[in-house]
C-alpha cells in the first residue's frame, strides 16, 4: 500500500481509503457477514483510513464500521460526520456521542462538518458549530477538525482561506472536475484533499465498449482509471471507494499499492475521449441521496443512475429493462413526479430535478434506435 501525508494533520494515510456508504446490505441494515470481512481484508492489506457519517445505510453504517474495526482501532484513521446545522448544541454532542459509542472509541480522528457550502459557513458553521468542535478537540474527543464539501470553487477557495479546517473531502472524478483549481489551492494552504465519488458515484463502475477507446496501455478496466486518474493528481491525498463487493475491494487494492501516474500523452487521450462523452451526457447526479425521500415516493437517485449508465455508456436496452423492473416491483419512477420541488433546495449538485426527470423518463421508455 502507498502511504501520502495528509496535509498538515502530519498523518501518513493509504491513498485508498475505505468510504463506507455502499457497504453491502440486508434488508435495512448492512450485511455484516460479508461487509466485515471486506474492511478486515483491506486492512490487512494496509488501508488505513476509513469514512463514515451519521445517516450512512440508514443509520447502520457507523454500527457496523465500529463492530468490523474491534480489535483493529490502532490500525485505522477513522473520520466520521456531523450533519447538525441547528442552534440547539445539545443536539450536536448527542451526534458526536452516538458517533463514539456505535464505532467503538473513545476519539474519532478526522471529524467533518458534513457537507458544508460557504453559506452553511457564514449562517451556521462560523457561530455556533466552530465553536462546539473546538471544544470537543480541546477534550480529546476528536483529533482534528476537518469538513465535506458541496459548492464551487470560489466557495472552495473562501472555505480554505478561513484556516479552520485541516482537511476537506470533495467530490472529484474523470466525469466532474470542476473543482480542480480549489483542490490545487487546497493543498497549496496546506490542506489535505480527500476525494469521496472518485468511481462518479458509481457511474464509472462498469467496463463497456463505449469506454474502452479511453483506456490507455496498462489499465484493462474504467474502474482501474477512474481511481488512476483521480490518485495521479499531486494535489490529492485520498481517494474514497465506497466498496459493495470482495470483488471490488481486490481490485481496488491492486491500485493502492501502485505509485500511480498517467503520462502527458495519456491525460491529453483521457481528456479529448472524455469531451466527446461529456458532449453526450449534460446530467451529473453523484447518487449521494441528498434528494431523499421524495414525497411522492419517487428514487431520484436510482432514475438517475439508470439514465446516466444509458447515456454515457450506451446502455440503452440494459437501461430500458431495469427502469421497467423499478416501475413494476418499487414503484418508484419518475412518472411518480409532481414537481413540488422539495428535492430542488437538497439537491448539492443544482441539478434541475423534475425536468431531469421527465426527460429521463422518457428516453428510458422509449430508447434511442428501439
Amino acid at each position: 500500500m502507498i502511504y501520502r501525508t495528509l496535509g498538515k494533520t502530519g498523518l501518513k494515510v493509504s491513498q485508498l481509503g475505505f468510504g463506507c456508504m455502499r457497504l453491502p446490505m440486508k434488508g435495512d441494515a448492512v450485511d455484516r457477514d460479508l461487509a466485515i470481512p471486506m474492511m478486515h481484508r483491506a486492512i490487512d492489506a494496509g488501508v488505513n483510513y476509513f469514512d463514515t457519517a451519521v445517516g450512512y445505510l440508514n443509520g447502520d453504517s457507523q454500527r457496523a464500521v465500529g463492530e468490523g474495526l474491534k480489535g483493529r482501532r490502532d490500525r485505522v484513521i477513522l473520520s466520521t460526520k456531523n450533519h447538525y446545522f441547528g442552534e440547539v448544541e445539545k443536539d450536536w454532542w448527542t451526534n458526536l456521542e452516538n458517533s463514539l459509542k456505535l464505532l467503538q472509541t473513545d476519539h474519532i480522528d478526522i471529524y467533518n462538518t458534513h457537507g458544508i457550502a460557504w453559506k452553511t459557513w457564514e449562517e451556521d458553521v462560523a457561530p455556533r458549530v466552530s465553536k462546539w468542535m473546538t471544544k470537543a478537540k480541546e477534550q480529546g474527543m476528536i483529533r482534528h477538525i476537518c469538513t465535506s464539501f458541496h459548492d464551487d470553487n470560489d466557495a472552495l477557495r473562501k472555505v480554505v482561506d478561513t484556516g479552520f479546517y485541516e482537511t476537506i473531502t470533495l467530490q472529484y472524478n474523470l466525469l466532474d472536475k470542476k473543482l480542480e483549481d480549489g483542490i490545487s489551492y487546497a493543498r497549496q494552504k496546506g490542506m489535505g484533499v480527500i476525494v469521496m465519488g472518485p468511481v462518479g458515484g458509481g457511474r464509472l463502475g462498469v467496463t463497456t465498449e463505449v469506454l474502452r477507446n479511453i483506456l490507455p496501455k496498462g489499465v484493462s478496466r474504467v474502474p482501474e482509471l477512474a481511481l488512476k486518474f483521480v490518485l495521479s493528481n499531486p494535489d490529492i491525498s485520498i481517494a474514497l471507494s465506497g466498496m459493495s463487493t470482495m470483488d471490488q475491494v481486490e481490485e481496488n487494492l491492486r491500485v493502492g499499492a501502485e505509485q500511480v501516474t498517467l503520462t502527458a500523452e495519456e491525460k491529453k487521450a483521457i481528456e479529448e475521449q472524455l469531451a466527446n462523452l461529456n458532449k453526450a451526457s449534460d446530467l451529473y447526479c453523484s447518487g449521494c441521496g441528498y434528494c431523499k425521500p421524495c414525497p411522492s415516493g419517487v428514487d431520484i437517485p436510482m432514475v438517475f443512475k439508470v439514465y446516466n449508465e444509458a447515456r454515457v455508456y450506451g446502455m440503452w436496452d440494459h437501461g430500458k429493462n431495469v427502469y421497467q423492473w423499478y416501475r413494476d416491483n418499487e414503484k418508484n419512477a419518475a412518472e411518480n413526479c409532481t414537481e413540488c420541488q422539495n428535492c430542488l433546495e437538497k439537491c448539492p449538485q443544482k441539478i434541475a430535478i423534475p425536468e431531469r426527470l421527465k426527460e429521463a423518463h422518457q428516453a428510458l421508455l422509449n430508447p434511442p434506435g428501439d
